[in-house]
């Protein structure tokens, strides 16, 4: 057996609890390698993913921001089309190392993940997320933290905040942000109407 496949059954073997526990919330200072890990990840999907079927590749999530305290993780949207192909990508991204973690079927949504292993972390974590060609919200708000640098401070001061309440339980900090990155989206929404409409 793979060490993969291993990895994989005894991740999907664990509790909640246990997962967090396994990769708790790390929190660290901006890295400007992180640009540069992106693109080489970017340029891999490129190539097993037909490009005639890319709508567009977008680097978001703290990490996308400069200077922005982050959770080492790699946010990438992979925006395909047509709606169809998004399920389709998943074979081809197996083939990358990466692996489903959630699927919704009504919004034609697909996330996958790499770097998670049976005994924590290995190598850079990246979150994938295949979706079909959309104005998504995550685009504004990274726009509107990079465009607005006291923002980005008051959003990495709240997840320092959360970090020490809930590092075990990553619902609790995603729940904890929700109210002010809805705050800021649509203030970036104002400030940047059509700026990410699929042409």
């Amino acid at each position: 057996m793979s060490r993969r496949v291993s990895d994989e059954a005894a991740l999907s073997a664990m509790s909640l609890e246990e997962l967090w526990r396994l990769f708790p919330v790390i929190l660290s200072e901006s890295r400007p390698e992180w640009a540069e890990i992106y693109r080489r990840e970017k340029e891999m999907l490129e190539s097993v993913v037909p490009l005639s079927r890319i709508s567009r590749l977008s680097h978001f999530g703290s990490t996308s921001v400069p200077g922005l305290a982050a959770k080492p993780t790699i946010d990438i949207l992979l925006e395909v089309r047509p709606d169809s192909f998004v399920f389709e990508t998943l074979p081809l991204l197996e083939k990358c190392g990466y692996r489903e973690m959630h699927r919704d079927e009504a919004q034609m949504r697909l996330v996958l993940v790499k770097g998670y292993a049976a005994d924590g972390f290995r190598g850079q974590a990246f979150h994938l997320h295949v979706r079909p060609c959309r104005d998504w919200d995550e685009l504004y708000f990274r726009d509107y933290l990079a465009a607005h640098p006291d923002e980005a401070e008051r959003y990495a001061a709240l997840k320092r905040s959360l970090k020490e309440k809930f590092e075990f339980n990553r619902d609790a900090y995603t729940e904890g942000k929700t109210e002010l990155i809805a705050a800021m989206t649509r203030r970036a929404r104002e400030e940047m109407p059509g700026r990410h409409v699929p042409e």
